[in-house]
């Protein structure tokens, strides 16, 4: 995975992506959300937001920032958020490798079916960290590596095709939680079959 791989990748499901994913991943985006349970004035990050199918659900009093690479996924986004009148969220173009926020300034952050994304989610992992205050909440939500036979299978027959696909079939999520060091609040499955996985876990740093 690269940049331009997944730029030009997501450009072409920018347009029908709300029509094919929406429905799929609605569940994992709705807990995410609750699962924050927001407070008054918080700031929230959400890393890879593409065409903000889960802003309707922040509260109107959080401030929400979306972040994502991919300039036609936030179009779509952005006609989103006029159509439902949420007056409570900025977006950006920006890399979740090099998130452009101060450190400690956000209470909470958020990144669905990114992981899998990013070119080095280690990276993405640690700018999620110095952004997130201490002790603040961070939510990952994304499909890992399915150790039954069929699913495995489907798995590794895909993985050649990860350009073209805009994400990697294979992912370990013991290797996510190890090489990122989560402090894991805890996990739970979603979304269809309970194939995808939601990880809360708290920033703990000095």
């Amino acid at each position: 995975m690269d940049e331009s791989s997944i730029i030009n990748t997501y450009k072409r499901y920018a347009g029908n992506y709300d029509k094919i994913f929406g429905r799929i991943f609605e569940q994992g985006r709705k807990e995410v959300v609750e699962r924050m349970a927001c407070h008054n004035g918080d700031r929230i990050l959400e890393v890879g937001i593409g065409t903000g199918l889960a802003l309707n659900y922040y509260p109107f009093f959080t401030q929400v920032f979306g972040i994502d690479i991919s300039p036609h996924m936030l179009a779509v986004a952005r006609r989103n958020i006029r159509q439902a009148g949420l007056k409570n969220i900025c977006l950006a173009i920006m890399d979740a490798q090099r998130i452009c926020f101060p450190d400690n300034f956000f209470q909470k952050v958020s990144a669905m079916y990114v992981a899998t994304v990013v070119p080095d989610p280690r990276l993405m992992m640690d700018e999620i960290k110095r952004v997130c205050i201490p002790d603040g909440d961070i939510f990952i939500l994304n499909h890992f590596s399915n150790t039954h036979f069929l699913p495995s299978l489907i798995e590794a027959m895909l993985s050649p095709l990860q350009k073209f696909l805009g994400f990697r079939p294979r992912f370990s999520l013991h290797r996510f939680i190890e090489d990122n060091e989560l402090d894991i609040v805890d996990s739970m499955p979603v979304n269809l079959c309970g194939y995808w996985t939601l990880i809360h876990a708290r920033n703990h740093k000095p």
